[in-house]
This record gives structure tokens, C-alpha cells and sequence, in this order.
């Protein structure tokens, strides 16, 4: 059966008046946010934006899915997890000061932010899956304990993955650190001999004694790591390297992760994917990286594979090409959709409902 997903045009991704006007009709016409919200917090899992990045979706756009919420009845929290690699989102205090740089405060957007630290077990949940790569996937407590979950997701292109939307928003970005260094490689953190100066950070916060010192420098026993990635946060001259290209199986286990996600949530989730200011890379680059798309518009739908299918065929279609596939050949976005589809995440087919 096809699912259903909203659909309104805007063109003006510069025009803050513009695109919550167009928004307000989204939410408005399709009722999208009513049966998830109606009580209880509901955490609103957005990408807050790495420093020198402005791709992100904006907090006044944010403003009015909370009011929506709060509408509805229910508490609106806006939430992300942090990140593996190196940066102003590597931890939660620093995270959270980037948020509110960014524009994501309570005045603005009229909810709390709550950045959660995976360095603390109780803010942490593992969700057994038993899928093809992930068997247990580490999440964020926040975004499987909440009462519902709306994921507002930048439609943009990625490296890794082709593009990213609502199943990356998802799987990768309500991962731990340790979740997500399981869906980006197989390995152990490797250290640059070069950067090391032994000062031992990295064996200290070593939860499993892991890593030990030798003529001054850091060596790590692959066969006790657990892939946290508290040495790579930890390392204070960037020495502690992780390869980052995993080929399609990121892609595999980004799905498995949403699908962890989406278990435990039931049907208490939707998706807005903004496929406004369409970059060649993901909100994470510290910097502005080039457009590769027109401003197409917002899309809404209960069904994560249908809203990135709609997002994707109607940039492709306004361009004229497959944008995604062009700006990263050796990408095929298609195999994380076909394979959410296959593992019962939700489905290609869908009716567009143009607002």
C-alpha cells in the first residue's frame, strides 16, 4: 500500500517569512503533527549545525513545529546526539553552547534544548535488532523514551551515503558515539604515531583498559576496544584516527540503526524533510559548502522511506538529472531506501499530496 506524503513548494530558502508561511500551510493542511503529539514530551530530533555552517534548518522554522506541538498538546524538546568526530559538537556542554549560537534557544524556538552525553550510562540505551550487520544498536535515551518523535531533517547530499534525510536523521543521528563509529567502520581507532605526545588521556578515559602507553606513545588493543570513541574525543592533538569509509555498509547499518529506532518508538514518529539550501555535504562540515539544487520545498509523511523517496524524486525532477548520484558518483542513495524497504521500514510507492 502506497503512503501518503505532503508536499508544498517554496522557492525562497533566504526568505525566513516566506518559507513559515509555507510551512504553517503544511502543518496546517495535513494535520501531520496531531496523532504524535497530543501529550507527554516530544522530542524533535534537528541538526543544530556544525560552526561555519549555515545549511542547517533554521530555528525559526523550528518555532513554528514547536508551537504546533505545544498545540497539540504536547512539550516539544529539541534534541541531537553528538557527534564522532572532532569538533564544537564532540561533547554536550560545547554542543549545546554551538545550539544556542546557532539561534536555538527557548525565546526563539519555544522549547528546551537538550543535548544528552553518552558518556553517561543513564542517558544511553542499547535496542536489540538482530539485523544482517547491527545486532544491538546504541542510542541516545532521549529519542527511544520520549513520548513521540517528529525527526526534522535537512535534505542535503552526503559522502558517504548519496544524500541525507529522515533515515539518516535517524540512524545516524540518534546513535551514540559508539553506535555511530559501529555503523562507519569495523575497526579499532588507530593512533598517528606522529601526533601522539603521550600524555595519556586517551588511556585514562579508556573504559575497558584498552589502550596503554609504550615509549611515550599510545597503543590500542583492538581486541578489547569496544568502539566507544571516548579516546577520539578525548585526544587533545588529533592522534587517535578512525577510517571513516566504510563503502555501502554505512549505508546498511545507518538503515538498521533507524530501524532500532523506529521499533521502539511504534508508530509515535513523523518526518518534515526541508529540501531547502540542497548542499553537496552534510550540516556537519565546519564550513559553507556549495549548493547543488534549487530550493524545492517541505515534505511530510509518517513513513521515513516515502518522505526521502518524494524529497529525492522531486529534487532529481527539478533538475533534471540525479544531482545526488552527479555530485558523489561512487554514492548510490537508492540502496539505503530499497534496503529500509526491504527490512519493513516503510515504502518506496507513495501518493504525493501537493498542499
Amino acid at each position: 500500500m502506497k503512503s501518503k506524503v505532503y508536499f508544498i513548494r517554496s522557492d525562497k530558502a533566504d526568505d525566513l517569512q516566506s518559507v513559515n508561511k509555507r510551512l504553517h500551510l503544511l502543518l496546517e493542511n495535513s494535520g501531520i503533527l496531531s496523532p504524535v503529539a497530543k501529550s507527554g514530551r516530544v522530542v524533535v530530533k534537528v541538526h543544530f549545525g556544525e560552526e561555519g555552517n549555515t545549511g542547517y534548518v533554521r530555528p525559526e522554522h523550528l518555532r513554528l513545529i514547536c508551537d504546533k506541538i505545544s498545540a497539540c498538546g504536547g512539550m516539544p524538546v529539541l534534541s541531537d546526539a553528538n557527534t564522532l568526530y572532532r569538533g564544537r559538537r564532540l561533547n554536550s556542554a560545547d554542543h549545546l553552547k554551538l545550539a544556542y549560537e546557532h539561534g536555538f534557544t527557548r525565546e526563539v524556538c519555544g522549547a528546551e534544548v537538550v543535548i544528552p552525553d553518552d558518556t553517561r550510562k543513564e542517558e544511553t540505551v542499547s535496542v536489540e535488532i538482530n539485523r544482517q550487520f547491527i545486532k544491538e544498536a546504541k542510542l541516545a535515551r532521549i529519542f527511544v523514551e520520549s513520548d513521540a518523535l517528529v525527526a526534522v531533517s535537512h535534505f542535503k547530499g552526503h559522502t558517504l551515503t548519496g544524500f541525507g534525510g529522515a533515515l539518516k536523521n535517524l540512524g545516524m543521528g540518534c546513535a551514540t558515539r559508539e553506535g555511530k563509529l559501529a555503523q562507519h567502520c569495523d575497526l579499532a581507532p588507530v593512533v598517528r604515531v606522529e601526533e601522539c605526545i603521550g600524555c595519556g588521556e586517551c588511556k585514562r578515559i579508556c573504559p575497558v583498559s584498552a589502550i596503554s602507553l609504550r615509549d611515550g606513545k599510545s597503543v590500542i588493543d583492538a581486541s578489547k576496544c569496544i568502539g566507544c570513541a571516548s579516546c577520539v574525543a578525548a585526544c587533545p592533538t588529533f592522534a587517535m584516527f578512525i577510517d571513516l569509509h566504510a563503502g555501502d555498509k554505512v549505508k546498511y547499518k545507518m538503515v538498521e540503526y533507524a530501524s532500532a529506532v523506529l521499533k521502539k518508538m511504534g508508530g509515535k514518529i513523523a518526518f518534515i524533510n526541508f529540501a531547502l539550501k540542497i548542499n553537496k555535504e552534510c550540516d556537519c562540515w565546519g564550513m559553507e559548502n556549495p549548493r547543488i539544487a534549487p530550493d524545492v520545498g517541505i515534505f511530510a509523511s509518517y513513513d521515513p522511506v516515502s518522505v526521502d523517496k518524494a524529497s529525492l524524486d522531486m529534487v532529481n525532477k527539478i533538475c533534471g538529472k540525479d544531482i545526488f548520484k552527479d555530485t558523489h558518483p561512487d554514492q548510490d542513495g537508492m540502496k539505503q531506501l530499497e534496503y529500509a524497504e526491504e527490512i519493513g521500514l516503510g515504502n518506496l510507492d507513495y501518493d504525493l499530496v501537493e498542499l
